[in-house]
């Protein structure tokens, strides 16, 4: 990896900051001019790589820059101030955020790590364009993990299981997380992981005729309707696939276990395209989803649908714009693409707007003082295995598993939670204290009279809920 190999790159998008980049290399590659990683290599090939995966997201300026000069402010005499003077209070910002708290006193090493994951998660609500730049700082550190000790192999790979993927799946990274998934797998559970490799190998040799197949007949068909298109055909990403075969999942029976992606030009409509798909194949009726009009929680949009492809393989195709593709790939980072300098203010808005897991954050920050107990509500409420249920209207909400319905109504709002009176779960009557289940379609009746009852602090799992209900006590 050299600085030409990432000028070639940030060339193709952003010609106007390839000054700035060749400038913050010098600066990293000075700083750093004593410094060697434990593989041995100049440390500068480190912050190279980052900055290499940042072009992957069409980063702007700012964040190619920081990306180069992010650890020179832990680990060198070259001080945040003299980066603020060379390049500007923007890249000096986003290198401060992805610095570590090293120069406070901590108790303990767990607390210092908790503080510096607080204070990245935190880091949403500045400027999104910071957990970007650490995703990018991660990726690198997990794919030369194998120079580190294995112990600490083990604490890298869990942490980046633990916050960095979901980081990642929240702030639709979709790439970067599967490969972040991969990299933990192979270190946490190597023979597991060699296994599912092995068993990729067998689908993907299984599976090349109907591939073959299915992209002839979808090319012809697509074309003859004057279909501007594009398409790419992959197997589920190693994890995800073990974590499929380990619920005892058949390889045969996994429906989304190949995946032909349809993206079109942004004119083209994706239901006439599903109409065309399904002239042509069968389709399992229970496996459809339009996530286009009901969006992912990450924004993700595309039509999903699992069909009998030849010699009756399932394939699993996924329809959707060009937009919507980079949003699914890269997402927030799209907007970068899309309005490059502009992007990151476009980020920000759309994050707070429309990411549901960011006001969970914000209201988590809130009201829990204590570093520990952030994260161990981060990990409950967000991090780990969630239920996704709808709104009479379709809309899609996002709750930890063991959630009540008294979850979901403080979820929607806090006046709806205080004035809860019934429920319908799927069009029949539920008690107010029912866990929720996956797709569970839910309609709350409220009423002025209604109010929270004390015994409700029994029957909710969410930090929103339990607070509101202790402070309408309160007052």
């Amino acid at each position: 990896m050299t600085i030409e190999d990432v000028i070639k790159e940030v060339e193709k998008y952003n010609k106007e900051e390839v000054e700035v980049v060749r400038k913050a290399y010098k600066v990293a590659e000075y700083a750093h001019r004593n410094q060697k990683r434990e593989s041995g290599e100049p440390y500068i090939i480190h912050p190279l790589n980052v900055c290499m995966n940042l072009t992957a997201f069409k980063a702007d300026g700012a964040s190619l820059c920081a990306g180069l000069l992010h650890d020179v402010v832990e680990d060198t005499d070259y001080t945040l101030e003299k980066i603020k003077e060379e390049f500007g209070s923007d890249v000096a910002f986003l290198v401060d955020g992805v610095t570590k708290l090293s120069n406070m006193h901590f108790s303990s090493k767990d607390d210092e790590k908790n503080a510096n994951i607080r204070r990245l998660i935190n880091s949403l609500n500045d400027d999104v364009r910071i957990i970007i730049i650490k995703l990018c700082d991660r990726l690198h550190n997990m794919q030369t993990l194998s120079y580190k000790a294995p112990e600490k192999q083990l604490r890298s790979a869990e942490e980046t299981l633990n916050f960095f993927v979901p980081l990642a799946y929240f702030i639709g990274a979709f790439k970067l997380k599967c490969a972040l998934e991969d990299l933990c797998f192979l270190y946490l559970n190597p023979d597991s992981y060699q296994a599912i490799e092995n068993k990729r190998d067998e689908i993907d040799k299984s599976y090349e005729q109907c591939r073959l197949d299915a992209s002839k007949e979808v090319e012809r068909v697509l074309k003859e309707n004057k279909i501007n298109f594009t398409y790419r055909i992959k197997i589920l990403n190693t994890y995800h696939l073990y974590k499929k075969l380990n619920k005892g999942y058949k390889v045969e029976n996994i429906h989304d276990l190949v995946n032909f992606k349809i993206i079109l030009d942004d004119n083209e409509d994706p239901y006439r395209v599903l109409g065309l798909i399904h002239s042509i194949y069968t389709p399992l009726n229970n496996k459809f989803k339009d996530y286009i009009a009901c969006p992912k929680t990450n924004m993700y949009r595309s039509l999903h649908t699992t069909v009998f492809g030849p010699d009756n393989h399932l394939i699993q195709f996924q329809i959707k714009t060009k937009t919507m593709d980079d949003i699914n790939t890269i997402g927030l980072a799209a907007y970068w693409k899309q309005f490059k300098e502009e992007g990151k203010v476009k980020m920000q808005h759309e994050l707070k707007m429309n990411y549901q897991f960011f006001n969970t954050i914000k209201s988590l920050n809130d009201v829990v003082e204590n570093d520990a107990d952030f994260i161990s509500r981060i990990k409950k409420e967000i991090f780990t295995s969630n239920i996704y249920v709808y709104s009479v209207r379709g809309d899609i909400v996002e709750l930890p598993v063991g959630s009540s319905v008294i979850d979901f109504a403080y979820k929607i709002h806090t006046d709806l939670g205080n004035t809860l009176y019934k429920a319908y779960i799927n069009g029949k009557e539920v008690n107010l204290i029912h866990k929720l289940q996956n797709k569970d379609r839910i309609l709350i009746i409220s009423k002025e009279s209604a109010h929270p009852r004390k015994s409700w602090l029994n029957h909710v799992v969410t930090s929103t809920a339990r607070r509101n209900i202790s402070k309408y006590f309160k007052n």
